[in-house]
């Protein structure tokens, strides 16, 4: 996400980017990444965390499995790596109840997973209200950073949201969040038609399983930047280059991220349909 790469560059990290597919973070990869260490050194360069997207994924609208957690959480305790869940779309699934994997902090038992859950998707975008979840001297330490950064989260979110949630009780959030869940699969399904009546051929994408985003893949063009920032702005289209997800943005980068969040409807077909035209146009002047 590109906003937490805001936040940690400044402190000139190095990071170890482990690849993903359909199904979302791919745990031999990141076990080969960790081969190169070996468990329980005190070597400084071991990586200290493990940052994860894990369910609805921003950008690629992935839901990393059961199976998956498991064997990432297993690695996460063998290298001893803390796990920054950072699962804001956990309440955005469209699946069936008994097919919705566990999220990492309730596989926890070493105390490593710092969850962090948002309000933002599910009541409202500009309420900015959060919680994190986790062992308590990490806690204590994000609490400390509050105090001395922004204070605290904004305390009429707070009251309106605590308020809300008192009355609603578990059943009435739980209906709420099916609800929005119906919305938000709608819109995919509807975005996925105009998609695949004006793409087909053209891109590559699978179906979100989560979350409001398209991750969109061009092959017959090695980067999207240009043709997006430069050229798709003036024809009125606006997507986010894949570059801006990359940790290292002087890549290329072939993906494309739409969101079904905000526009209406009934501009998905016309939306994908000036998408088209603009790749086309793109493809026939580059290089052969």
């Amino acid at each position: 996400y590109s906003g937490t790469l805001s936040i940690l560059n400044p402190y000139e990290p190095k990071y170890h980017i482990v690849q993903a597919d359909s199904e979302g973070m791919n745990p031999e990869h990141l076990e080969q990444i960790l081969s190169q260490w070996t468990p329980g050194s005190d070597d400084p360069t071991l990586p200290k965390f493990l940052y994860i997207n894990p369910t609805g994924a921003n950008p690629t609208g992935t839901v990393l499995s059961a199976e998956r957690r498991q064997k990432i959480y297993d690695l996460c305790c063998k290298y001893n790596l803390l796990i920054l869940e950072d699962d804001p779309y956990f309440f955005l699934q469209f699946q069936a109840a008994e097919d919705r994997p566990p999220s990492f902090l309730s596989m926890d038992t070493d105390g490593r997973v710092v969850r962090f859950d948002s309000f933002s998707k599910i009541l409202s975008s500009g309420i900015r209200l959060g919680f994190v979840t986790g062992p308590k001297p990490v806690i204590e330490r994000i609490v400390l950073h509050m105090q001395v950064s922004v204070l605290h989260a904004s305390s009429l979110s707070q009251v309106l949201v605590g308020d809300l949630l008192n009355q609603w009780g578990s059943s009435g959030f739980r209906s709420h969040i099916k609800s929005v869940e119906d919305f938000y699969e709608k819109r995919r399904d509807a975005l996925l038609v105009a998609a695949d009546k004006h793409l087909t051929g053209l891109c590559e994408y699978s179906v979100p399983k989560g979350g409001m985003f398209l991750w969109i893949k061009v092959p017959q063009l090695s980067s999207t930047w240009d043709m997006i920032m430069e050229r798709g702005l003036k024809q009125n289209i606006m997507l986010m280059p894949g570059k801006a997800f990359q940790p290292d943005n002087t890549k290329p980068c072939q993906y494309l991220r739409a969101a079904f969040s905000i526009a209406p409807e009934k501009n998905f077909d016309p939306a994908m349909e000036r998408l088209a035209r603009l790749i086309k146009e793109e493809i026939s002047m580059s290089p052969k």
